[in-house]
Parts: C-alpha cells; structure tokens; sequence
C-alpha cells in the first residue's frame, strides 16, 4: 500500500538515486526515507533502496515502483582489511572505534558487497542516514572508485550520542567523522541545530551542510488520524484527557520523566496516559508506573503503524526526550492538530515549535516544570488552525524538491527552480 500525494514535478533526464539503510524497522528515519522513495519516484526517477537486513515494519509502505536489494554480510575482517589497505592514512583514527572494535558497527559486514553494488548498478547518487552507515556509504564509493555523487544524512546530535551511548565504539566516533565527512559530495541535517553542532565538531564548512527538514504527508496523516481505536479511553473524547507519549522505549526518550510528571498531573485531575512504541525499557516503565500509583491510568500498547489515530484523539502530545535530531512526532502531532508540550532538547523542537510559539518548551529531565505545562496546555489548548498551519511548512512536495537539488547537485538545482518557476507562473495564468 503507497502513500498517495499530489505529483511532483518530472526531472529531466531521469536519476538513479540509492538510498542505503540498516533496514526498514520502525523509526522516524525509515519513515522518511520510506517517503520520500515515493517523492522521487514521483518525480520520474528510478529508486533503489539498499538494505543491509530485508525486514522492517515499513516494507509494506513502499511503491512497487521501488526496487528493494538486500546486501549480503561479509567477514568483518574482510572489511577492516580492505579499510587499512586503501586508507592507510587513517588508521590512527579509525583504530579504536573501527578496527579493533570488539563490537563494530553491524553495517561494517555489508561494506564489500555495497562496494559491489556500486560498481555493478551505477547510481547516480547514494543517499545514506544514520551515522554508521554514513560511513560505510562513503568508504564504499571511495573503495569502488565510481563517479556516483554520495550524500550523507546526519539526523541527531552526535554529542549527546557519545555522552549517553553504553556503547564504547561512539567515545571515539567524531575523529572519524571530522575525517571521513568531508569526502562527502553534500551533508543534510535534519535541523539547524544539529548542522550547528555537526560543523563545530568536523569542521566542515558550512556550505558543505544544508539543513532539510523532515517531511509531512500531511493529508495521508489527516485521513489517517479519523481512524477508530478499539480502547476505551480513545473510542471517543471523554472527560479525561488523554496525554500521549510516541517512541522508542530507550533512555534517549526519557519516558522516566514522563510518568513521573504525569504522577503529578494526576494529583490535579483525572487523565489518562498512553505511551506508543517498543524497546528494552519496557519492564523498568511499567515498573516506575506501578511505583508511582498510576498503572491503572497508563497503557502501553507497543508499536502501530497508524500513531496518527491516537495523536487525533489526544489532548496533548508530550515529548520528553533528552536528545533528538528532528523529531518527527512533533510534525506529526502538528499536522493533526493537536496540542504539544516538549523539552527544549537538542535539537530540534524548538525550531518545530518556534522558540515555544507554538508550543511550551520546558528543560529536559524537570519533572515539575513538565507537569506544570501539560496542565496548562490542557486547560489553554492552542487553536487547531495555528498548529496545521505550522504543519504545512513541512509539506512533502517542498522537502522532496529541496532533497533532489542536494542529491542532484547542479542538474537538480535547475529541474527545481524550473519547477518552482513554472508553478509560479501557473499560478499567474
């Protein structure tokens, strides 16, 4: 099933754009990618998705159109090797995290046959996201020699990463991004908060960086959000609100802060609590909620393909995460008109929700000043048209257009301006 939206412009001649991901398993940047495979093919082109693993909550979503080539893992010596012979120069900064890892990145097995891919397929471009893969990427397109543009997409910041990360490969990660991003033809960030970051760390110039922003299928989210959920607390609105938490179950989230906040909230009036989405702190949530007296208000159902419905019926979204690149759940909130209450973590809601215009913006980890907003927001909601308004800044049709200039270089800065220009004049006509 594809996500329909209204056509983009036809891009002449037509691209072969690969887009190369760990797989398709549920998160804001398989969504995206997943979305814009669509925009591309839209626009005439013909898309490869290259996964390291073929599985993914997502792989119902993609066109037909799509062409899907799962890569096969290697020794991971076989790749070290083929990284100290061609890039010897390097091997004092990719030692630690790279070569002598105990535990490298899983991407590092699939290096030798995305090598091969490029050499037999030809792409145009390579278009790849999430920091290990990023690498992968362009050692790849170094290793095979071929003329294919490589554009990386850096989607969160990298320092809260190596700060938080139980895993010992990322303290040593920026010294060989600050090597390896440069060879990129172009970097996208999710946000300007992370191309800030992002160059303060490599050193990359800033003409190197352009900020992207994430797209919305506003209207498949619109139709989406009228869905029925067979649940009690959301078949219809009722006189408890509901507050809403979407992600993944993992620390970056801090769904910790959430529950007890909503502890608070609780004390003051009834409401309901519903967290959407999987991950290995499940036990330890439902744990703290136990503690906390509030189990019975709190309902976790896991991962849905369709977050839209609950964000429709909800009285306030609330996103307490300590770190994010660009979080998606904000646009998607936005586009179903409803009300948000987040920290002001980097990076990211703060430019979705205008230095708190849109939205009240409260620092990370402060139980009480995240109670106290959601109480307000509930009792204050803002106007459903202020908030779909700000949504339409993230139409798809917009984002993919800018996504094609990067990934095209000159040629797509041209097909787009000539789009652009011949809407315009449409428009006059």
């Amino acid at each position: 099933m594809t996500m329909p939206f209204d056509s983009l412009p036809a891009q002449t001649p037509p691209s072969k754009i690969a887009i190369f991901l760990p797989s398709l398993t549920a998160g804001g940047v398989a969504r995206v990618m997943v979305q814009l495979a669509q925009a591309f093919v839209e626009s005439g082109h013909t898309v490869d998705l290259v996964l390291c693993r073929n599985q993914g909550e997502f792989m119902g979503k993609l066109p037909p159109q799509v062409r899907v080539l799962t890569l096969k893992p290697r020794s991971v010596w076989a790749s070290r090797v083929l990284l100290m012979l061609k890039n010897f120069k390097a091997f004092r900064v990719l030692f630690l995290p790279v070569l002598c890892s105990l535990n490298p990145p899983k991407s590092l097995a699939f290096l030798p046959d995305l090598i091969q891919y490029l050499r037999r397929e030809k792409p145009t471009v390579l278009l790849a996201a999430k920091t290990h893969t990023n690498l992968v990427a362009l050692w790849a397109t170094q290793l095979a020699k071929t003329s294919n543009r490589v554009v990386i997409s850096e989607r969160t910041t990298l320092s809260d990463i190596t700060k938080t990360s139980n895993k010992w490969r990322w303290r040593f990660i920026l010294p060989v991004l600050a090597h390896e991003y440069p060879k990129a033809d172009r970097i996208i960030t999710v946000s300007n908060g992370v191309n800030e970051e992002l160059a303060m760390h490599t050193g990359l110039p800033p003409q190197k960086i352009t900020t992207i922003y994430n797209p919305l299928l506003i209207q498949t989210i619109r139709t989406k959000s009228l869905e029925p959920i067979n649940h009690p607390w959301l078949q219809e609105k009722g006189t408890s609100p509901i507050i809403l938490g979407v992600g993944r179950l993992v620390p970056q989230k801090d769904f910790a802060t959430l529950l007890k906040a909503f502890s608070h909230v609780r004390r003051s009036k009834p409401a309901h609590l519903v967290i959407i989405g999987e991950g290995r702190l499940r036990s330890e949530l439902e744990a703290l909620a136990q503690s906390l007296g509030i189990d019975k208000d709190v309902w976790m159902p896991g991962f849905t393909d369709n977050p839209y419905a609950f964000m429709g019926r909800s009285s306030v979204l609330v996103l307490s995460s300590i770190c994010e690149g660009l979080p998606n759940v904000l646009l998607e909130a936005l586009a179903c008109g409803c009300p948000i209450v987040s920290t002001d973590c980097p990076s990211g809601p703060s430019e979705i929700l205008q230095n708190g215009t849109v939205g009240p913006l409260v620092p990370m980890g402060d139980v009480q000043a995240l109670a106290k907003a959601i109480l307000s927001t509930l009792e204050r909601p803002p106007s459903k048209t202020l908030l779909q308004a700000r949504a339409a800044d993230f139409d798809i049709r917009e984002i993919s257009r800018q996504y094609l200039a990067v990934l095209l270089g000159e040629r797509g800065i041209e097909s787009v301006q000539s789009a652009l220009h011949n809407g315009k004049e449409g428009q006059k006509a």
